[in-house]
């Protein structure tokens, strides 16, 4: 069987966030939604039954993870949040996937952003790995537009 177009390689990812913040990661998780699921008991000629009906929608949390640079973009958002600007904080974004060659293939936009948490790297004076920091932003919806 031939297929059409072959699976797309998640390793680059790209954060704009409307020029607040706009940065490279190289893990990303969270993207989507799901419905609680509501279980309603019923009987059917006689018959007992249990439909299952989509209750609340819920949006994921998105964590973000990248090499810790000298840049101090996601520190400077979070500091926001944390000085009670969360009215401030908050903005519309998009993650968008790029390829090998940084052409863009899939992109997610989500609205009313801010970040509910960031995390710097474990450090170990034994340790040959590079340092990781580590984002987490909630928001009010997402949608794959591309």
């Amino acid at each position: 069987m031939a297929r059409d177009t072959d699976p797309l390689v998640g390793f680059h990812f790209q954060l704009d966030l409307g020029g607040v913040v706009a940065g490279y990661f190289t893990e990303i998780s969270g993207l989507g939604s799901e419905n609680e699921v509501v279980e309603h008991k019923v009987v059917e000629g006689g018959k007992q039954k249990v439909q299952k009906i989509p209750g609340r929608l819920k949006w994921g949390d998105i964590t973000l993870k990248r090499g810790i640079t000298a840049m101090m973009d996601i520190w400077t958002w979070r500091k926001q949040v944390e000085d009670g600007l969360v009215d401030t904080a908050r903005t519309n974004g998009s993650i968008i996937m790029l390829d090998q060659e940084l052409t863009p293939v899939a992109q997610w936009d989500f609205e009313n952003a801010w970040p509910s948490k960031v995390s710097g790297p474990q450090v170990q004076s034994d340790s040959n790995n590079y340092g990781v920091e580590e984002m987490t932003i909630v928001h009010e919806y997402i949608v794959r537009v591309q």
